[in-house]
């Protein structure tokens, strides 16, 4: 089994760093298409600000020179999932569980464990950048998928913009959740329900050492718990009642 979660955003850089970066190839050649870009026009490419487009343009100077400073993946990134994330005080087998189960999927580094190393950077799959002439998505898409196409169980907490990197054989194979609140009898989702139940479903598996399905539909978390009337073979739903 494995859990698939997004890159993020935002990033908290104010931690101890694990050295200097080191590229693999497919990253390198991602590298290089952005060192062709000025800092201008990296702030029309990512439709930043001026001031964050001269960060990202010395990120990606010092990515090129391996002079980068790096961080565990998992820690580097502080989106609102990511704050709901238990990521310290962990147990030895809570540990043991992200470093099985856990799987992010970035657009600079592939899919890789949660604790990988890598540099603080910006790119997502929306950003209009062509490697090698292909689109991003296209670029990661076999290696993407050779990542997990053995895996029995994926836990997808993804969202579209990285699933659709994967070829259709493994979004098919894939478990999806959705989270819900009640408030005066209706059910209603947004955001910031949704990346915040992300997070606590990701640390109420990793606390329960959770790997089969029957294990998942038991798990009660954060006011939230299983609703089979409105779950699927491919959906499971969450509801965090009144």
């Amino acid at each position: 089994m494995k859990i698939l979660i997004p890159t993020a955003k935002e990033m908290n850089e104010n931690q101890s760093s694990l050295g200097r970066s080191q590229l693999t190839p497919k990253s390198k050649i991602i590298i290089e298409e952005l060192l062709k870009h000025s800092a201008e026009e990296l702030e029309k490419l990512y439709k930043i600000s001026p001031q964050m487009a001269e960060i990202e343009y010395q990120r990606i100077q010092n990515l090129s020179k391996n002079e980068a400073e790096t961080y565990p993946a998992l820690h580097l990134f502080d989106g609102l999932m990511y704050r709901n994330i238990k990521r310290k005080d962990w147990t030895q087998e809570e540990e043991s569980y992200i470093q099985e189960h856990l799987l992010l999927t970035s657009s600079l580094y592939g899919v890789i464990p949660a604790l990988s190393p890598i540099a603080p950077h910006r790119l997502d799959f929306l950003v209009g950048l062509k490697p090698n002439g292909q689109r991003l998505k296209t670029f990661w898409r076999e290696e993407y998928t050779k990542a997990v196409v053995d895996e029995d169980m994926l836990l997808s907490l993804l969202s579209s913009e990285f699933e659709d990197v994967f070829e259709k054989s493994v979004r098919e194979k894939m478990l999806r959740f959705k989270f819900l609140e009640e408030k005066s009898g209706k059910l209603k989702s947004h955001s910031t329900i949704s990346k915040k139940a992300r997070g606590q479903f990701l640390t109420a598996l990793m606390e329960a050492q959770v790997d089969h399905l029957d294990q998942i539909k038991q798990l009660s978390f954060a006011g939230f718990t299983y609703r089979a009337d409105l779950s699927d073979d491919k959906e499971l739903v969450f509801v965090k009642e009144e």
